[in-house]
């Protein structure tokens, strides 16, 4: 799913991360890391997943573009609190424009933000049959406050970068950490520790629930871990409210914070349910990324090159 902006799938494209503390780009071909770069990005710039210094990032990318060599075509990620995703159930309807009608019309009522402020996609994860016998689909919609988008283009194009789709970082998470063989039968939440923590729960390669959470995974206060596992335990109840919610059967970690010592262990005592750390670049082979590169910074623009060359 892209929010606005996809015009084709390229090779050439770069998924790029504006994760807040810092910036990281990842270029792929066939499953490898063709080329990767990340600079930290100082405080101030982005805040809590949102831009707040539109020209201060615009030089920030402007010189690390140049610097990197990286190809001027970039696929974006997003995180903030101006983004919603709900399911929604419709009646079965084939037409790609009859049923974005039929989506916008239902999430009037489903997302407290005025639609003409937002910008509105949705993608089919389920067909469903009601004790009726009608047909109906299971629709997930994201929508994202217009402006706040806005301000992120605005950046890019002005350090000359040409955005070519926007995607949240739950769906790059997922994209790049699920395998088509993840079993179905259960649920895995993926929550990536990085400048803004964003929690992802999966059913396969379908994510069906995000949110960012406030704990900031990298205080010296020992409680981190307890205030992360009380923000997942409440993701997962609210993900378990939903229509046909599966158990949650693991929890994956992601991001620079992953690598806090103790961590998933004293998560999974925490919460009851498995914790593994992720391999930091997923399915992707590690390739030309330079060895002086974190490769745990490079998780979401990794899912984000894959959805570019999908």
């Amino acid at each position: 799913m892209s929010l606005t902006l996809t015009q084709h799938a390229n090779r050439g494209t770069v998924g790029l991360d504006l994760d807040g503390a810092y910036v990281a780009a990842v270029q792929a071909s066939q499953d490898v890391v063709t080329r990767a770069a990340s600079m930290d990005l100082a405080p101030g710039v982005i805040s809590d997943g949102e831009v707040t210094d539109v020209t201060a990032l615009t030089e920030v990318l402007r010189d690390f573009f140049k610097a990197s060599a990286l190809p001027k075509r970039v696929r974006l990620g997003i995180s903030n609190q101006q983004i919603v995703v709900r399911q929604l159930e419709i009646p079965k309807i084939d037409g790609d424009k009859e049923r974005a009608a039929a989506v916008r019309f239902q999430a009037a009522e489903a997302i407290a933000m005025p639609l003409d402020e937002v910008v509105l996609d949705h993608q089919v994860v389920a067909q469903v049959t009601t004790p009726e016998g009608a047909a109906r689909l299971r629709v997930v919609v994201v929508a994202a406050r217009e402006s706040m988008i806005a301000r992120i283009v605005d950046a890019v194009r002005g350090a000359g970068l040409r955005p070519e789709g926007i995607d949240l970082n739950a769906f790059a998470l997922v994209r790049a950490l699920a395998v088509p063989s993840d079993s179905t039968e259960t649920a895995r939440v993926f929550c990536h520790l990085g400048g803004v923590t964003n929690l992802a729960v999966a059913v396969g390669t379908t994510c069906l629930f995000t949110r960012p959470l406030s704990t900031q995974w990298d205080s010296e206060d020992d409680n981190v871990a307890r205030a992360l596992a009380e923000e997942i335990r409440l993701s997962i109840d609210f993900y378990m409210a939903q229509p046909e919610a599966r158990w949650v059967g693991e929890i994956v970690l992601s991001g620079p914070g992953s690598r806090r010592p103790g961590l998933s262990d004293e998560l999974s005592g925490l919460i009851e349910v498995p914790v593994t750390t992720a391999e930091p670049l997923g399915r992707l082979h590690a390739g030309k990324l330079p060895a002086e590169e974190d490769p745990h910074r490079h998780t979401v623009a990794a899912g984000l090159a894959l959805g570019a060359a999908a």
